[in-house]
């Protein structure tokens, strides 16, 4: 083997050590100076099961789902037969799953015609005709039913990791469990109420007018309220911070424009000290709308509504093109962001509950990472002594390399921004008996090579050569195994995969190059005329 051979791998073996120990600093050094800052964020993160935080099970509502969609499908028929000139269209749910259309006797064959375009995921139940009208039920299809449930599950999973995700979790557990629950497990969350009030909000942004302030009488139901309208309430903020129940309006029913139509959600200092109010960018298709809805409605309020909640009615002093708004509250900084971040990510397609809730304290955390660290320290003291036992030389050798296997590895946790979790020391415990298993090939190899009076030289690149096949067969295999767990596995599975992946590629680096390099330095010197072993 040259010189030139040899400082090429000395170079990258002294590089990835070097490398290793700087990825490692940040779990290690604290503070770390100014000129190391690049690698702050490289820290070793720990899971739930050794740091502690919150696991929550969520159950999505989907036949709350099914029921929007119906009533969004009614208005939206409704407004389709008045495009088509259909006089004085009546559409309402009235059932889960059930609408029914009532439209004039003339209007039969339009009304047909649009369900067969437009709505062909509505099955007609009965048609009746009465008072001059024709009255027609119509249900969802069974297939139409199921994508609705399949859907919001799916939907309310993505918004609920996009949320999660804005809010700085590291390494959180997010995925579906059974048919409509989600698993969320948050590492190091200290306060689980705010996490749990942003994961399940459902923020339903509306637009609607405002018919006119109102008191008593319809506030406390005494008074039939006109036809399309709903009494809602102001937010309002106690000295002590604590939001209540305010002012009630009275709102027209009718939607005008719905939070979907948001592209962007920003916050910005308001007008009091301390205050924060969110800004909001929309669409094209929701500029247009929001243009036409204050041009037509000028010296009149419009009423920005979020869960049945009126945040803000200003007033329109005059048409407002480009598509932007503002919503005020006398939010705090935190709630300001937490507003932003649930009208950037989206409304949940239905409401969600907590079903099961628990909290792992820092205390168990300890006495799990204790327990990981005294099976690890034992399992490897054990292996190291017998190795050198056993081996002699050539097992300090391999002692070594399982030593910078394991720096590797962690490193290289660190470096991804990987999680460590119980079943993650499982899988380095493990890498340590595979990274020896490398060794003991190799060492076996060359004992076999130096039986047939073989000098130094020849047994040890004829025991290399020969243990190489039989490694990376059995790496390799392993490899594919815990790739196959990572993209499959849950939570735990993930963990004690990622770290034996990791450890096995780094096993065979350290066991095949790491060990050769000091062979072949001592062999290029002449100082290994007899392999101990």
């Amino acid at each position: 083997m040259s010189d030139r051979s040899i400082l090429y791998r000395g170079i990258l073996v002294l590089a990835m050590i070097l490398l290793a120990g700087l990825f490692l600093l940040p779990s290690l050094v604290d503070p770390l100076p100014s000129f190391l800052s690049f690698v702050k964020d490289n820290k070793v993160a720990l899971g739930l099961d050794l740091q502690g935080g919150t696991h929550l099970i969520l159950t999505v509502d989907t036949d709350e789902a099914v029921r929007t969609y119906v009533e969004v499908n009614a208005e939206q028929l409704r407004r389709d037969l008045r495009d088509e000139g259909v006089r004085s269209p009546r559409v309402r749910r009235t059932g889960d799953t059930v609408a029914t259309v009532s439209v004039p006797d003339d209007a039969g064959d339009k009304l047909q015609e649009v369900l067969e375009n437009r709505f062909t995921y509505f099955e007609t139940l009965s048609t009746k005709t009465s008072e001059g009208r024709i009255v027609r039920e119509l249900s969802l299809l069974d297939i139409e039913l199921a994508r609705i449930h399949e859907s919001a599950v799916e939907q309310s999973l993505e918004t609920i990791r996009n949320r999660i995700d804005e809010l700085g979790v590291a390494e959180p557990v997010i995925q579906r469990q059974g048919k409509r629950d989600i698993l969320i497990q948050l590492p190091g969350v200290q306060d689980p109420e705010r996490a749990k009030a942003l994961i399940g909000r459902t923020a339903v942004l509306e637009f609607k007018m405002v018919r006119d302030p109102v008191g008593g009488p319809f506030a406390a139901g005494d008074q039939t309220l006109p036809a399309g309208t709903e009494v809602l309430y102001t937010l309002q903020k106690s000295v002590t911070g604590d939001r209540g129940r305010g002012d009630p309006l009275l709102i027209e029913a009718r939607t005008l424009m719905t939070g979907d139509v948001i592209t962007e959600a920003r916050v910005r200092p308001g007008d009091l000290p301390n205050s924060r109010i969110v800004s909001i960018d929309m669409n094209s298709r929701g500029a247009r709308l929001f243009e036409e809805i204050t041009s037509s409605n000028v010296n009149r309020q419009l009423a920005i509504i979020l869960d049945n909640t009126v945040y803000s009615a200003p007033r329109i002093q005059e048409r407002i093109p480009g598509g932007s708004a503002i919503i005020t509250g006398s939010f705090t900084a935190e709630e300001a962001r937490d507003l932003a971040i649930v009208l950037r990510t989206g409304a949940l397609p239905a409401p969600v509950s907590i079903s099961e809730e628990r909290t792992v304290g820092p205390t168990l955390g300890a006495d799990s990472i204790q327990q990981g660290y005294r099976s690890f320290i034992v399992g490897g003291v054990l292996v190291l002594i017998f190795m050198v036992f056993y081996y002699k030389f050539a097992g300090v050798l391999a002692d070594m390399a399982l030593v910078l296997n394991v720096v590797f590895l962690v490193a290289m946790l660190a470096a991804l921004g990987a999680t460590l979790t119980l079943p993650g020391i499982a899988g380095i415990v493990l890498t340590l008996g595979m990274a020896v298993d490398a060794n003991v090939l190799i060492n076996e190899r060359i004992r076999e090579e130096l039986r047939l009076g073989k000098t130094a030289r020849a047994a040890v690149e004829a025991g290399y050569e020969r243990a190489l096949p039989a490694i990376l067969d059995s790496n390799i295999t392993s490899l594919l195994s815990g790739i196959i767990l990572f993209q499959f596995g849950s939570g735990p599975i993930k963990g004690f995969a990622v770290t034996l992946c990791i450890g096995l590629i780094s096993s065979v680096f350290t066991a095949v190059v790491v060990t050769r390099l000091v062979y072949d330095y001592r062999l290029s010197r002449g100082r290994l005329e007899t392999v101990s072993i």
